[in-house]
């Protein structure tokens, strides 16, 4: 049988720069996941409100 062969790992400076902030800072905190708005909400925002709506909406 034929042995695998192994690829050599390339430098890559990206890689080192992190680990290295990781090594002084510490790793970071993971993400939170903020609550979304319901849709409708969102939607009725889109537009405007018209005067007619603004004084129908104070009687």
């Amino acid at each position: 049988m034929a042995t695998k062969r192994v690829k050599k790992k390339t430098f890559s400076a990206v890689k080192a720069v992190k680990a290295n902030a990781r090594e002084r800072v510490g790793q970071p905190k993971p993400e939170q996941v903020l609550a979304g708005e319901p849709r409708e909400e969102k939607r009725g925002r889109k537009h405007r409100r018209t005067l007619a709506r603004l004084l129908a909406e104070e009687e």
